[in-house]
């Protein structure tokens, strides 16, 4: 009898780090409507006005909760901040636009990706513009006997 440190290993062992326990999340490139600036926050800078309408419009939004919008609206005021001179809250944004997945990092970090079928549906209904000739269709001309 061979004499074996450590419990057991289980008859049908699966790798732990294959799925992520939160899962992962698919976005839509679809458009999204996303939600008007509140007026209330009083945000004086055009750039804290674009960031807000571009994470409100933004495929990260399609599932927020309140929750979620509330702290785009603590960011906004910290982004109207920052355009307005205070420079320290630069790493603040960063880490909470990290959390929402603003770069192509943080979403494979958060495990979101875009709709890879959505994205490829579109590319094939897509047609070229007139007098521009698809690079397949080009090769094929040549390739074909």
């Amino acid at each position: 009898m061979v004499a074996r440190r450590g419990p057991a290993p289980k008859p049908n062992a699966v790798r732990r780090n294959t799925t992520h326990a939160l899962g992962t999340h698919t976005l839509s490139e679809e458009p999204v409507e996303g939600r008007a600036l509140p007026k209330s926050l009083g945000i004086q800078t055009t750039a804290a006005r674009r960031f807000w309408k571009t994470w409100a419009t933004a495929p990260q939004t399609q599932r927020w909760a309140e929750t979620d919008w509330a702290e785009l609206e603590i960011t906004v005021k910290l982004v109207d901040a920052f355009y307005l001179g205070d420079a320290k809250l630069a790493g603040e944004i960063r880490q909470r636009v990290g959390r929402w997945g603003a770069t192509t990092e943080d979403r494979a970090r958060l495990r979101m990706s875009f709709d890879q079928q959505a994205r490829e549906e579109r590319e094939e209904t897509s047609e070229p513009p007139r007098g521009v000739t698809s690079i397949d269709r080009y090769r094929q001309a040549f390739t074909a006997p």
